[in-house]
């Protein structure tokens, strides 16, 4: 497997929610990331990826919640959420997609 295809196995998506566009207006960028990523690793996903530099890896682990599919009792998946606080003056585009 290619390099490029481990980075884009680490990082799975940008997520583009209320709370995530008031991170973008500090420098921040939240990015989905796979369970078993660490802080460097996704460190350097982003960078190689996006070519930028990065300042610092927040992390953080989201519960999935227990739902109704159908009629019967199902659950969301947990999500690792990565919030990546980008240098002075680097910026990501999470608009145009990846």
């Amino acid at each position: 497997m290619s390099a490029k295809a481990e980075q884009y196995d680490v990082i799975r998506k940008p997520i583009i929610s209320e709370k995530a566009t008031m991170a973008s207006e500090h420098g921040a960028v939240v990015f989905e990331v796979a369970m078993d990523s660490s802080k460097p690793q996704i460190k350097d996903a982003v960078e190689a990826l996006f070519g930028v530099k990065v300042k610092a890896v927040n992390t953080t682990i989201t519960k999935g919640k227990a739902k109704r599919f159908r009629g019967q009792p199902g659950r969301r998946k947990d999500v690792k959420k990565a919030y990546v606080t980008l240098e002075e003056g680097n910026t990501i585009d999470v608009t145009t997609g990846l």
